[in-house]
């Protein structure tokens, strides 16, 4: 990704000076224009932006203390990791003791989508510093979105989004293992999504759960029902299933608390403490 972020840099004629904890990684850059250098303090020097793209919370707040002092006045700290938003909350207060200007902006975007400026940059941070590189971030991605000052906003809808990309993978695991063992090719399976959009049901399903609304449409008793189908199918063929069978355990446990009659959105009854169950 952030070798992505410096070839489009490149391509839009950026000046780029770039840092990677692996030298060779840099240096492979040299050929979009980029300048490779072995300090991260002389990528530092001179510079209006620092854009860092790395692994997790350690390696930023590593990164972060190797610059104390090496920040150009005037320069913004840009990091576009997914890191949690408890550390990015104490790295904001310890950027600003420093006075130094610090937004959190990740992404949801491909390699490609990176080159392409296609996808979804989120930013939090004081709306002042936002505004004064808007203009230079607004070309990296289709759809920038500013959440706002709360510092690990944008660290938290993150982590929100990638759970989803996460859960999603493993679902669609699981049904393809059933569909696969009842006799249905996963090509087959998959075509399903040319005539059933998921996308309506999934933001119908999110908008009762967060205000706690769970009439009854989808009854968990009878979503119950078809989870134990779909666990005798998968059974019976002899595939292995993984996800399902904790969403069971989960169901028969608001039954047993009597929520059978619910809406089975009751499954996110407990996201708030006005929605927790008793």
């Amino acid at each position: 990704m952030g070798a992505a972020f410096v070839e489009a840099l490149r391509a839009r004629g950026i000046d780029v000076v770039v840092y990677n904890r692996t030298g060779e990684k840099a240096q492979a850059l040299e050929r979009f224009g980029a300048c490779a250098v072995a300090d991260p303090r002389e990528a530092a020097r001179g510079a209006s932006r620092l854009h860092i793209m790395i692994s997790d919370d350690a390696a930023v707040d590593a990164l972060l203390e190797s610059l104390d002092g090496a920040i150009p006045s005037g320069a913004i700290v840009i990091d576009h990791s997914t890191v949690a938003p408890g550390p990015t909350r104490a790295r904001f207060a310890r950027m600003q003791s420093r006075g130094v200007a610090f937004l959190h902006a990740p992404v949801f975007m491909s390699p490609a989508g990176v080159r392409e400026g296609t996808g979804v940059m989120l930013v939090s941070g004081p709306q002042n510093v936002y505004e004064s590189v808007r203009a230079e971030l607004a070309p990296m991605a289709s759809d920038l979105w500013y959440l706002g000052e709360t510092p690990d906003k944008a660290a938290t809808i993150k982590l929100f989004g990638n759970s989803m990309l996460v859960f999603m993978s493993a679902a669609l695991a699981d049904g393809l293992t059933l569909a696969n063992g009842a006799g249905v090719t996963p090509d087959e399976a998959l075509a399903l999504f040319e005539h059933f959009k998921l996308q309506g049901a999934l933001e119908f399903r999110g908008k009762k759960m967060a205000r706690g609304d769970f009439a009854p449409m989808f009854e968990l008793t009878m979503a119950r029902k078809d989870v134990r189908l779909m666990l005798e199918t998968a059974q019976s063929a002899g595939a292995p299933l993984h996800i399902l069978p904790a969403i069971a355990t989960r169901m028969d446990a608001l039954i047993a608390r009597g929520f059978g009659a619910s809406d089975m959105s009751v499954l996110g009854a407990d996201i708030t403490a006005t929605n927790a169950l008793a």
